[in-house]
C-alpha cells in the first residue's frame, strides 16, 4: 500500500483533515504514559515501547523527553537507548518526516529504524514491552476493498462493519511481552456495538483489562471530533475478574481522576459493565415478556419504491400507506404521505407483472436504474425486488415507533395505520395498551439511562434507537402492573408527562 499519503487510502474528512487522522492532547500523552509506567523516575534504557500510528509525533516526542530525563537521572545514553528500543509508525511518510525533525530539535537523532513510512497492519514487528497511542479512525465504508480483505484473512476480530482501529487492538496486543502494558484512546464504540464483539471476546479471555476512562464529554484531541473517545489500559497477563472505570469531563481531571465503579469484564458482552441494572434478575428484556423487535423495509431504491404519486400511478391494492423517521420530529407525529410500493404476493413470492398493468409499466420506466442494484444483480429475473421482504400484515399491527437517529423525548405508538421503513425501528406484540405502557417506560430516565450505558450518544446528547441495544434493555414486567398503576402511567403517556412517568417508576420499583 502507498505509504506517503493517508489521503490517497482513506480520503478526506469533512472537516478537511484526512479520515484516521485525530492527534491527542498533550496531557492526554502525558497521562497515558504514566498509565503504562513509562516514568522519567524509572530507568528506561531497556524499556521497549511501540506507538503504531504516531501522526507528527506527541506521543513520540514525550517519550524521547522522558527518556532523556530518565538517562540524565540514571546514567545511560539516551540516543542508543532510543534507536535500539523506540518504534514507531505512520503510513504517511510527511508525517514521519515531521516527527523525525521534532526529535531532532530536541536532541534525539532516530536511526531509519525507529521511524517508519508503513503500514503497520501489515508490517512484521518484534515483541514490544509497552504499546501506547491513538489508532486510525477510519470507519468500514472508507476502508478500501483490498485491506478489508487483509483484515478479514488476517485478523480474527474484524467482525462486521468494523473500523480499523480494531485491528490495530488485535496486533499490538498480539506484540506485549510479559507483564506488557497497552494503552490506547480511540473511539469507545467497541466497547458497546456489534462490530466490537469479537474483540471484546479476545480482550476478556487473554488478557487484563486495568481500567477504562470514558472521555465522551472531554476535549481529548486537539481538534474537535465526534470520536466518543475512551482510554484503556490493558496488561499482558492472565486475565482480570474486574477493571475500574471512570468518567472526565475535562482532561484536566484526569490526574485527581475518582474511579466510579470496579466491573467484570466477561466474554464478548460487556453490557454489564456499563448497566447497573444488566444483572438485575427482577427485570425481563422486552423480548422476554412478548414483544418482537424489528427495523423497517429497505428498498434498495426509496425513490422509486416510495412516493406521495403512487396512488395514480399503480394498483390500490399493491400500495401501503409508509412512515419514515422524517414524519416523527419534534415529538409530533406528521406523516408526508408517502406509501410503499409492494411487489410481493401474500405468500411473499413477486408479483407477475403481467397481473398489474399500471404497476408494470412503471416500474418498466425505472428498470435500469432497478436493475443495476446489488439485490436485483444477484437474482436478474427478480429485478424488481426489495432487499427486504414485505409482510403486509404489519401495517395492520400496533406498533411502537422509534426513528434511529431522532431528538424525540416522546416514544409514538402505531395503532395499525402504517408500514415502517428502514429508517425505524419497532416494537411489535400484545395489545396497544401494553405497547403505550411499554413506550412510557421507554420515555424515563430508568431505560434512557441503560441506553447511555451501551450505546454512543449523538451529538445534542440523545441515544440511539438500534435492535441490538434495544434487546439488552431491562425492565420491570408491563404484565405485572396493577390495573391502577398502568392506567396511571397511561394517563402521564398520552399528556407527554415524562417527569411523571419518571416519578411512579421510581416510586413503584425504586429506579
Amino acid at each position: 500500500m502507498n505509504s506517503n499519503n493517508t489521503a490517497s487510502l482513506y480520503g478526506m474528512r469533512s472537516s478537511g483533515g484526512h479520515h484516521g487522522d485525530v492527534f491527542t492532547s498533550p496531557r492526554v500523552v502525558c497521562y497515558m504514559l504514566d498509565q503504562v509506567g513509562y516514568d522519567s523516575h524509572a530507568d528506561l534504557r531497556n524499556v521497549r515501547i511501540l506507538e503504531p500510528s504516531c501522526g507528527e509525533g506527541e506521543f513520540v516526542l514525550e517519550i524521547a523527553r522522558r527518556l532523556l530525563r530518565s538517562a540524565a537521572y540514571h546514567h545511560f545514553d539516551a540516543n542508543e537507548a532510543f534507536q535500539r528500543n523506540v518504534r514507531a509508525y505512520d503510513i504517511d511518510g510527511t508525517k514521519i518526516e515531521r516527527c523525525r525533525r521534532r526529535l531532532t530539535d530536541i536532541g534525539i537523532y532516530p536511526s531509519p529504524d525507529n521511524l517508519q513510512a508503513a503500514d503497520f497492519l501489515t508490517c512484521r514487528i518484534g515483541i514490544t514491552d509497552v504499546v501506547v497511542g491513538n489508532p486510525p479512525y477510519v470507519r468500514y465504508e472508507h476502508i478500501p476493498q483490498n485491506m478489508r480483505d487483509y483484515c478479514r484473512n488476517n485478523f480474527s476480530t474484524f467482525h462486521y462493519r468494523c473500523d480499523l482501529y480494531v485491528p490495530f487492538f488485535e496486533k499490538t496486543l498480539s506484540l506485549l511481552s510479559k507483564g506488557g502494558r497497552h494503552c490506547f484512546i480511540c473511539s469507545n464504540r467497541w466497547l458497546k456495538n456489534e462490530y466490537g464483539k469479537k474483540l471484546r471476546k479476545l480482550i476478556a479471555q487473554k488478557y487484563a483489562v486495568k481500567m477504562i476512562v470514558g472521555l465522551e464529554q472531554a476535549d481529548a484531541f486537539q481538534e474537535e471530533v465526534l470520536a466518543y473517545p475512551s482510554i484503556t489500559v490493558i496488561g499482558a497477563g492472565k486475565p482480570s475478574a474486574y477493571f475500574d472505570y471512570a468518567e472526565v469531563r475535562q482532561v484536566e481531571e484526569l490526574a485527581g481522576m475518582h474511579i466510579s465503579k470496579r466491573i467484570s469484564p466477561t466474554g464478548e458482552d460487556w453490557t454489564r459493565s456499563f448497566s447497573s441494572v444488566a444483572a438485575d434478575h427482577a427485570l425481563k428484556t422486552i423480548e422476554q415478556q412478548g414483544f418482537k423487535i424489528g427495523i423497517g423495509a429497505a428498498t434498495g431504491a426509496d425513490a422509486i419504491f416510495v412516493s406521495s404519486d403512487l396512488p395514480d400511478r399503480v394498483e390500490s391494492e399493491l400500495i401501503l400507506p409508509s412512515i419514515k423517521a422524517r414524519d416523527l420530529r419534534g415529538n409530533q407525529f406528521n406523516w408526508h404521505g408517502d406509501y410503499l410500493l409492494n411487489p410481493y404476493n401474500s405468500d411473499g413470492s413477486l408479483i407477475d407483472l403481467a397481473d398489474y398493468p399500471l404497476a408494470g409499466a412503471y416500474l418498466e420506466q425505472h428498470r435500469e436504474r432497478l436493475t443495476a442494484r446489488h439485490v436485483a444483480r444477484k437474482s436478474p429475473a427478480k429485478w424488481y425486488k426489495t432487499i427486504d421482504r414485505i409482510s403486509p400484515s404489519l401495517q395492520k399491527q400496533p406498533k411502537i415507533l422509534l426513528p434511529d437517529m431522532s431528538g424525540n423525548t416522546f416514544v409514538f405508538v402505531d395503532d395499525g395505520s402504517y408500514y415502517p421503513l428502514h429508517s425505524i425501528y419497532y416494537i411489535t406484540g400484545q395489545s396497544s395498551v401494553r405497547l403505550r405502557l411499554l413506550a412510557a417506560f421507554l420515555m424515563s430516565d430508568f431505560v434512557r439511562d441503560q441506553l447511555s450505558a451501551v450505546t454512543n450518544a449523538m451529538n445534542g446528547g440523545f441515544s440511539r434507537w438500534q435492535s441490538q441495544h434495544l434487546r439488552k434493555l431491562r425492565i420491570p414486567d408491563i404484565n405485572a402492573i396493577s390495573a391502577t398503576d398502568a392506567q396511571q402511567i397511561l394517563s402521564f403517556y398520552e399528556c407527554k408527562e415524562i417527569s411523571s412517568i419518571n416519578h411512579i417508576i421510581h416510586r413503584l420499583y425504586g429506579a
